[in-house]
């Protein structure tokens, strides 16, 4: 890697996620080193409107990305208002984009597609594996048709309710998730059928296309995926979360409101078990045709059988979210993790026009 590397941190996003990935771009941000990176934060904005530039070095993270992108920045440098702006700007200084992007527009393959189009080396999945991934439906399609356990669902579009059959073959508690969404926004949990409809149209609020899953007993655990710049996948300790029971599931609140999630990684299990959990978790970033990274997250039942829950190709990026909790776990600390995500970009062959080492 050149001594040097001109990195453009992309972050926000048309979603109901944006506010999540500002703060996993302030925590990229704040952790990439500067002797090593020169970094141009990207915005876009709720309204979609793209802004670029310098960053600012006064305050506090978060404050400092957004002030940066804010047009009459007093900071030195070009400062870009529009998408063309920027994407130019990218083009000419930056060698590489983190795109740190939460959601629809973002993680789903939309901003992969310009970037390729454009020929810029970037963080993460391609248009393929972002697009497939993020949709919850065709996840599961793919994983199920490799023989890889997920819960038993059903797709609702437009306006589609369940029957009586698919309502005995799923059972109660269900999950009502919009398909293509994160953060376990819009998610609720059904315990009664006449609930349903509420539940529906509260996903629907995020997203048209609606899943109904079964609920999986068992522990839940994540595990972390990483490409290395050589090409070797490897799999980080499982980590597992436990939510107040009088919470009652993983929800939005419980992601990111202290006190009710308690995380524990490693997860205390037997090695075999471990070793399982890690091996399905590289089966899966192979099946779905990954890049980067990846955190897989299972069920893990009494029986000892997994269960694949959901999958993100971007996973939280604070130097607090699980992802880079696990590889901590691991020895790998979040500015070296950052290191190798970069250093992967510029070395996959999506990056033949790239910085040599």
């Amino acid at each position: 890697m050149p001594r040097t590397v001109r990195v453009a941190v992309l972050f926000g996003g048309q979603n109901t996620e944006h506010a999540v990935s500002v703060s996993s771009a302030a925590g990229v941000v704040h952790s990439l080193d500067r002797s090593r990176y020169r970094v141009t934060p990207v915005r876009i904005g709720a309204d979609g409107r793209w802004a670029a530039g310098p960053e600012t070095p006064e305050g506090p993270v978060d404050e400092a990305v957004l002030r940066a992108l804010t047009p009459d920045s007093p900071s030195a440098g070009s400062v870009a208002e529009s998408l063309f702006e920027a994407l130019g700007l990218i083009m000419h200084e930056s060698d590489v984009v983190f795109p740190v992007l939460h959601g629809m527009h973002g993680e789903d393959g939309t901003v992969q597609s310009l970037l390729e189009h454009a020929g810029i080396p970037y963080v993460g999945s391609d248009v393929l594996a972002s697009a497939t991934s993020m949709d919850k439906e065709f996840t599961k399609k793919i994983l199920a048709a490799e023989g890889v356990a997920v819960a038993p669902s059903v797709t609702l579009r437009h306006g589609a309710r369940i029957d009586e059959e698919t309502e005995r073959r799923l059972g109660l508690p269900v999950f009502v998730k919009p398909a293509r969404g994160g953060s376990s926004i819009g998610v609720s949990r059904v315990d009664d059928w006449a609930a349903l409809p509420a539940a529906v149209a509260t996903a629907r609020l995020c997203d048209p296309k609606v899943l109904v899953e079964s609920a999986v007993p068992g522990r839940e655990i994540d595990v972390g995926v990483l490409e290395m710049p050589d090409g070797r996948l490897i799999a980080s300790p499982p980590l597992e979360i436990r939510v107040d029971e009088a919470h009652g599931f993983f929800d939005y609140q419980a992601k990111y409101q202290k006190g009710i999630t308690e995380f524990t990684v490693p997860a205390v299990l037997d090695p075999a078990t471990t070793a399982r959990l890690q091996q399905e978790a590289v089966r899966v970033f192979r099946t779905l045709g990954c890049s980067g990274l990846l955190r897989v997250d299972f069920f893990l039942a009494p029986d000892g059988t997994l269960t694949v829950n959901e999958v993100n190709t971007m996973p939280g990026m604070t130097s607090m979210s699980q992802f880079p909790r696990m590889w901590q776990a691991a020895g790998i600390a979040y500015p070296d993790l950052l290191d190798i995500l970069i250093g992967t970009a510029l070395r996959s062959s999506r990056s033949t026009g790239a910085l040599a080492s």
